[in-house]
């Protein structure tokens, strides 16, 4: 409904015969028809890069750097497609083909597509974002049992003598097969922090922070989740800046 709207305005205002005024009013039929040929093809290409960046990106951490390459892919897909139909259309109209009109407007439609395609999917969006926050999860394998645990059921992950420990709000512990690697390219970096090469620790398990000499930081998780390997954690000066961004 709303590509027909936007259609049915733009060809009226496109040309005086068009005006819905006078006895010369004649309905813009060709250009209504060429502008809903084109809105459903916007409509597709953005929804299958949508479903396309949702499977490989958006499920598993959606940030604003993955979202603005949703779109600037999006619009280039668009560009595309606009320059060969736009031809096409022209020479089926059998009109004279220019340059200058043709450029209009494809970035008329950039323009347009842009505003209309994050009205769209902005609800979309957020969902997937409070989704890889508060109700993502992560599957931990252990030997030859398996624990499904949700992000905000963990308080970290620390490596001791080459084993891997999950650490629950409960401070209750799982060995897992991850690598703190592996775990760290698995996990969001918006609600884990790669403290150090033995611990990853998620946001709501920092309890306090220290500045201690040569400008490092000291953490302390709660107590409930506190270890002999957790009790106090060092952030680097180097990683300092990075850490308090991501906590902040």
């Amino acid at each position: 409904m709303l590509f027909i709207i936007f259609s049915l305005v733009i060809n009226h205002l496109s040309s005086p015969e068009s005006f819905s005024v006078g006895d010369s009013y004649r309905f813009p039929l060709e250009g209504f028809l060429s502008s809903i040929i084109l809105c459903i093809l916007i409509a597709i290409i953005a929804e299958l890069n949508f479903k396309y960046y949702t499977k490989k990106y958006f499920s598993k951490k959606v940030e604003i750097r993955s979202v603005s390459w949703y779109m600037v892919s999006t619009l280039g897909y668009i560009a595309i497609m606009y320059v060969p139909l736009g031809i096409v259309l022209v020479m089926v109209a059998g009109a004279d083909m220019e340059f200058y009109y043709l450029l209009i407007g494809l970035l008329l439609t950039l323009l347009v597509s842009f505003v209309l395609i994050g009205l769209a999917y902005a609800q979309d969006i957020y969902n997937l974002y409070k989704r890889s926050i508060k109700d993502a999860q992560i599957t931990i394998e252990s030997g030859a049992k398996t624990t499904k645990l949700t992000y905000e059921n963990i308080a970290c992950f620390y490596s001791e003598n080459k084993v891997v420990y999950t650490v629950r709000n409960d401070g209750s512990t799982i060995t897992t097969d991850f690598t703190l690697n592996e775990l760290e390219e698995k996990i969001n970096d918006q609600l884990f922090f790669r403290a150090n090469r033995q611990i990853i620790i998620h946001k709501d398990a920092v309890d306090e922070i220290e500045k201690i000499e040569n400008g490092k930081l000291r953490i302390r998780l709660k107590a409930v989740i506190q270890n002999n390997a957790t009790a106090e954690i060092t952030i680097s000066r180097y990683k300092r800046t990075a850490f308090m961004d991501w906590f902040e």
